[in-house]
């Protein structure tokens, strides 16, 4: 393994993509992790900073660009980066929902690059369509809406760290009350199956505790659903890296994201594990509190209307 990776090209990777959507964050945990990394480089000075004194180059490379950075032009970036020799070259986009970006620069007070003298929103939505084709052409999309700092450590080290040469699985849970998984090629829908939440002693547990997964399991529709998706990604998952693609993130979604998904995630990934396969968990609303109001129940509120006929 050793011998195979010293032959290969060393990595350059532009990591571009919207204004407030983590690209210091980025570039600050490439570096930690050994590569070379500079920001905002002129589009001119590309290839210079990639042949340096004319040396072969030994370590990885990443360059942050954006809309502050001279030279930049979205249609035309992707191919220059590839086209400089000696480097396997790659395109990280970093995206962001509008309205998390409006938060980032409500909160930090700066202004938006593209809209010094107007409100953030329009820079953004003039940014998001500039910057189009390079969301497009990039190799990878990484919508950091939901990910803490780091969550996004996490998420680089796995794609860009020692290990980076292998595909990387990640199994994820989350709540549709909080919004659909932005990160996920899959997603699996466990709200038809009986909810935690409304039996006492288990509503404040999580799907990570042993008498919720038995609750769970009692129900015959749980294993059955469970092999049959079991089946359906030892089946996919080696199709998606024979394909190209380097990063499969499976997400299951209940309510709350507390009870049902999470053990759904962390189930699928003991099984991936027996079969072979080496999943990272991530449970993103874990931490959330219980809430009935956002666990609201159909059932409940049905019988309670025939109560009140």
């Amino acid at each position: 393994m050793t011998e195979r990776r010293s032959l290969r090209l060393p990595r350059l990777l532009l990591v571009t993509g919207m204004s407030g959507a983590g690209k210091s964050t980025v570039l600050d945990a490439l570096e930690d992790m050994g590569w070379d990394v500079v920001d905002n480089l002129p589009a001119d000075l590309l290839e210079g900073f990639v042949r340096g004194a004319g040396e072969c180059r030994l370590v990885p490379a990443a360059v942050g660009m954006d809309v502050r950075s001279r030279g930049f032009d979205p249609a035309r970036l992707p191919s220059l980066i590839r086209s400089i020799e000696g480097v396997a070259p790659e395109v990280l986009y970093l995206d962001s929902a509008g309205t998390e970006l409006m938060r980032r620069y409500n909160e930090t007070r700066r202004l938006h690059p593209l809209a010094p003298d107007r409100p953030a929103e329009d820079g953004i939505a003039r940014e998001r369509r500039l910057t189009e084709p390079l969301r497009t052409a990039a190799d990878s999309v990484i919508d950091t809406t939901d990910l803490s700092p780091a969550e996004l450590r996490d998420e680089l080290r796995r794609r860009y760290g020692d290990d980076s040469d292998q595909p990387v699985l990640t199994l994820a849970s989350f709540a549709f009350s909080r919004g659909i998984s932005r990160t996920a090629d899959l997603v699996f829908d466990l709200r038809f199956l009986p909810n935690p939440h409304w039996v006492d002693e288990l509503r404040p547990l999580t799907g990570e505790d042993e008498p919720v997964r038995d609750y769970l399991c009692s129900d015959p529709s749980w294993s059955e659903t469970m092999d049959r998706i079991e089946a359906l990604l030892i089946d996919w998952i080696p199709r998606y890296w024979a394909a190209g693609k380097s990063y499969v993130t499976v997400a299951f979604g209940c309510t709350g994201g507390r009870h049902r998904s999470v053990a759904g995630a962390s189930e699928m990934a003991e099984r991936l594990r027996s079969a072979g396969f080496s999943p990272n968990v991530r449970h993103r609303d874990l931490a959330s509190p219980p809430s009935d109001t956002i666990e609201a129940d159909p059932r409940r509120e049905a019988e309670a209307g025939e109560l009140n006929e």
